[in-house]
């Protein structure tokens, strides 16, 4: 059976929980296993480009001493996507690059909801990596924080009014730009009324594809 390890680099338990309960409608009797994983070593969230840069040695040797078939990076920041593909022959997929290809193949432009503004710059960084900066429509921060997010009711109002704003410049799909935010992607869509992707659930898709194409 293919296995597939999907890595959260935060140490938010509450966070992994909310990754797997996203990702649990492609787990099926038969199928490959899904394995959702905490970085015990990383930060409460990926709030700040020192936090992406200290989780990068870690996820390496995570991966390097856990063997899969195809691994995915949890977190809507990608953080040491290119690091990690080089410590292993395996796939490896960001699920924030992942969820961008999903946007853009079911619109021609699309919004991000940030968690904080200081995400922006590293949700650009990889538009730009592939070739997708021209089709963001808006990118709208809450500036909440991780704990507010995984919050059943707390941060909705601020998630619908944040996804709406990207749709009144012109978005005809929202990414959730942090997969704390995972619990609340159809909530999100069913308010805003456009398709609403959710990074996890958009690199496990991938991944999928690729270890099924490979069986």
């Amino acid at each position: 059976m293919a296995h597939i390890l999907i890595i959260n680099p935060n140490s938010s338990l509450a966070c992994s929980a909310g990754i797997a309960a996203a990702v649990a409608p492609f787990r099926w009797p038969g199928g490959p296993s899904l394995e959702v994983a905490t970085l015990e070593e990383g930060p409460p969230a990926i709030y700040s480009w020192r936090d992406w840069h200290g989780v990068v040695e870690p996820l390496c040797r995570r991966v390097e001493s856990h063997p899969a078939d195809a691994y995915v990076i949890a977190c809507a920041s990608d953080p040491g996507l290119a690091a990690v593909r080089g410590a292993t022959a395996r796939p490896v997929f960001g699920a924030f690059r992942s969820a961008a290809a999903a946007a853009a193949a079911r619109a021609d432009r699309f919004g991000v909801v940030a968690i904080v503004d200081a995400s922006k710059d590293r949700h650009l960084a990889a538009l730009r990596d592939v070739g997708l900066e021209g089709r963001l429509a808006a990118e709208v921060a809450l500036n909440v924080t991780m704990e507010v997010l995984l919050e059943p009711d707390a941060a909705r109002c601020r998630l619908v009014a944040a996804a709406r704003a990207t749709v009144e410049q012109g978005a005809k799909a929202v990414i959730l730009g942090c997969t704390g935010m995972a619990r609340h992607r159809a909530w999100v869509e069913k308010a805003v009324g456009v398709p609403v992707i959710e990074p996890c659930q958009a690199a496990v898709a991938l991944a999928l594809g690729v270890v099924l194409g490979t069986d």
